[in-house]
């Protein structure tokens, strides 16, 4: 079959070899055909066709969040208990680890070492 695609030469060469295998019926090979009695292609999907309302609920969702969340500064549809929990987490923490705010990146302090000259003899 490799040598068959060597000896053709032009795409009109394959079109009539998958024509003489019976192959041009299929979805890749649809593609090839420009004439007017060849298959149709399938049509493109355009802005004006209608979106799957799956997905354009999925689409929905997500342009609701983003406002929400721009709009809040905090999490989004956060009731009472977690804002309950969170304090109580924060709590833990700070008993653990001897307090400080946690909620900010610890500062480090690296001072200098002193060195002592050393003489040789």
């Amino acid at each position: 079959m490799a040598v068959s695609f060597l000896r053709i030469g032009r795409a009109g060469s394959l079109k009539k070899w998958l024509e003489s295998r019976g192959s041009l019926t299929s979805a890749p090979f649809a593609a090839l055909c420009t004439k007017p009695g060849d298959p149709k292609k399938p049509a493109k999907q355009t802005s004006t066709t209608q979106v799957d309302p799956i997905q354009k609920l999925f689409i929905d969702k997500i342009r609701e969040y983003s406002s929400k969340s721009k709009s809040a500064g905090v999490l989004v549809d956060a009731g009472p208990e977690y804002e309950r929990n969170l304090a109580e987490e924060i709590n833990r923490l700070q008993r653990l680890y001897g307090g400080g705010d946690l909620t900010k990146f610890p500062d480090f302090k690296f001072p200098e070492p002193k060195l002592e000259e050393v003489s040789t003899k």
